[in-house]
């Protein structure tokens, strides 16, 4: 079983090392080409002198450089930090002097937006494009993606284990600067082996990949797909029937979006798509209508709302079954996680009564980057029980929900009606 997150894609290869593991346009990966530029790529990183855990930065659209790229910085026991390719120039250089990123993997047009600021990052110590000539910038060391791996024979890795910090999953910064979530190895394979388990994903499944892979909800399309050997899409789309031609194309089987896409998807017109079964939706309450158009249109299709937060990637899930009689819920617990409700001394609260999320498991990451105050806030532990001190991984959401006389939850009064 793989215990580090690039052995995800190692393991599938050694399984199924001709199957389809990755689709960028034209470009179609088998696992064993994928787990062969994975290790090319992470041997290149290590030719850069990097040192264990030195965080590298891929500010890419979705493309399979930036896949090989996150993969490979684990692989090479370093740090993956992927950045929204939506970002601004200067929240792309709040993330690079947040994280102290020593090394850009981008695009030579990214590039060019960033040149102005790069100065600004006193740790970064080299750029890479993925273009086959990289350009020429004062003050800046730049070399191609391929120069970089082509030089990498030969060099060592870091060793990794489980517990060691493999990725810095930055937050939106809705409500202030993005902050970065530091994620262990062990986090990242217990969140894809429990969503893989819960979605039902095997080999014969493939995965559309749209959201952005620097969103935990999006970075998990690849680890869930590569845990259970599926194939995974990429696709940057710019109208929202672009995806049903690539359901079609590419005979997609699963779907995540938020609940902001499926409201315009909704609206479309889902039928004879019947090889697709399954899609997903988390980062916000379906709105009911939504809901009831969607399994008005998709009948054999099963849908699973979820509840998630960056600091443990996946808390809940409503299994398909009782969506219509609870299409309010954000549902139960996933696999290998406890979630509870507690009030502000620890004590559980009583069905009805509201009460702080709080998430007990190995999907806990390890707390924020550079912020021992906040991360002491979020991840105190649980009061001790009878038995056990609970020294677990825990994190409070400082989310309010309520929880039925079934275990069901809620995050608002009005939706247990």
């Amino acid at each position: 079983m793989a215990e580090l997150i690039h052995e995800l894609i190692a393991q599938s290869a050694d399984r199924r090392p001709l199957a389809e593991a990755l689709v960028d346009g034209e470009l179609r990966l088998s696992y064993r080409e994928l787990a062969d530029r994975v290790n090319q790529a992470a041997h290149g990183f290590a030719a850069l002198g990097l040192e264990r855990f030195d965080r590298i930065a891929i500010f890419i659209e979705k493309r399979h450089e930036a896949v090989e790229a996150m993969f490979a910085a684990a692989a090479a026991g370093c740090v993956l930090v992927p950045v929204n390719p939506l970002f601004k120039p200067a929240q792309v250089v709040h993330i690079l002097r947040d994280s102290n990123a020593r090394v850009l993997v981008t695009t030579s047009a990214r590039l060019d937006k960033l040149v102005s600021v790069l100065g600004d990052c006193p740790d970064l110590r080299q750029v890479l494009v993925t273009e086959a000539e990289a350009p020429r910038i004062d003050g800046v060391a730049v070399a191609a993606w391929r120069e970089c791996l082509a030089h990498g024979r030969g060099a060592a890795l870091h060793r990794s284990i489980e517990t060691d910090m493999a990725a810095l999953m930055y937050t939106s910064g809705s409500s202030g600067p993005p902050k970065g979530v530091v994620l262990s190895h062990r986090n990242l394979v217990a969140g894809a082996c429990s969503v893989a388990r819960y979605l039902g994903n095997s080999p014969a499944d493939r995965i559309l990949a749209v959201l952005p892979l620097s969103f935990d909800y999006g970075m998990s399309q690849l680890t869930t797909a590569f845990a259970s050997g599926a194939a995974v899409v990429l696709m940057n789309h710019v109208l929202t029937r672009d995806i049903l031609e690539m359901i079609d194309r590419e005979r997609i089987t699963g779907l995540a979006a938020v609940p902001t896409l499926w409201i315009q998807l909704a609206n479309l017109d889902w039928r004879g798509r019947h090889q697709l079964r399954y899609i997903t939706s988390s980062g916000g309450c379906m709105p009911r209508p939504t809901l009831a158009t969607l399994r008005q249109a998709m009948p054999r299709t099963r849908i699973y709302l979820m509840y998630g937060l960056t600091e443990a990637f996946r808390s809940t899930y409503l299994a398909p079954e009782q969506v219509d009689a609870r299409p309010d819920s954000i549902g139960k617990a996933i696999p290998n996680a406890e979630v509870l409700v507690l009030d502000p001394e620890g004590r559980a609260c009583g069905p009805g009564e509201p009460g702080e999320l709080v998430h007990r498991g190995p999907l806990v990451s390890l707390g924020y980057w550079n912020d021992p105050e906040q991360t002491a806030q979020r991840f105190r532990p649980l009061p001790p029980c009878a038995g056990q001190p609970r020294p677990d991984a825990v994190v409070w959401s400082g989310d309010t929900v309520r929880m039925d006389d079934e275990g069901y939850l809620y995050s608002s009064a009005e939706q247990m009606k």
